[in-house]
């Protein structure tokens, strides 16, 4: 694992920097007004600036760097919980026509859905990580949810239709 220097830097963000193996510096100053300069740079004894290099980015032209560079940690986590036998992690996007939408997000369980969080709901560029069974969902929000890929899809299907039950599934007894 890389070790990140982290430097808060007043009225201006914070300053994340890292040595390369080969002795290089990377930097990347978060400014709090969204953009990001990414900084590359090396000790040169004789203080010369001619391997240094700052370049300013965007918000998007950041986030699409490093997608380039491979993501992020936890982009790579969410992927090594996705390849977890039985576990399905997916996102449910809430539409205006949906039976979900302007409603509580309630309890799967109470829908006969056992086994299924809502792990998040995302509303605009913030999360709420475990939200409450009264929370309301609105359209244009996004449900992550984690279970089974039969639980994910049953309740894909309650959230647009208000049916807890798939089309043509039909469901074993209790204790088979």
């Amino acid at each position: 694992m890389v070790d990140v220097r982290r430097v808060k830097l007043p009225g201006v963000g914070v300053l994340h920097t890292f040595v390369t193996d080969d002795g290089g510096k990377v930097g990347v100053i978060a400014h709090r007004s969204g953009h990001s300069d990414l900084i590359t740079f090396a000790d040169d004894e004789d203080g010369s600036d001619a391997s240094k290099v700052s370049l300013r980015l965007s918000e998007d032209e950041a986030h699409t760097l490093a997608e380039l560079l491979g993501g992020t940690q936890i982009t790579e986590s969410l992927t090594a919980l996705d390849a977890i036998p039985g576990l399905s992690i997916d996102w449910f996007r809430v539409d205006y026509e949906d039976h979900i939408a302007g409603q509580p997000l309630g309890d799967p369980a109470d829908r006969g859905i056992v086994g299924l969080t809502v792990v998040a709901v995302v509303r605009g560029e913030s999360a709420n990580p475990a939200p409450s069974k009264d929370f309301r969902v609105f359209p244009g929000d996004t449900l992550v949810v984690a279970g089974s890929p039969e639980k994910v899809a049953k309740a894909f299907a309650f959230f647009r239709t208000g049916e807890s039950r798939l089309a043509g599934a039909t469901e074993a007894p209790p204790g088979s």
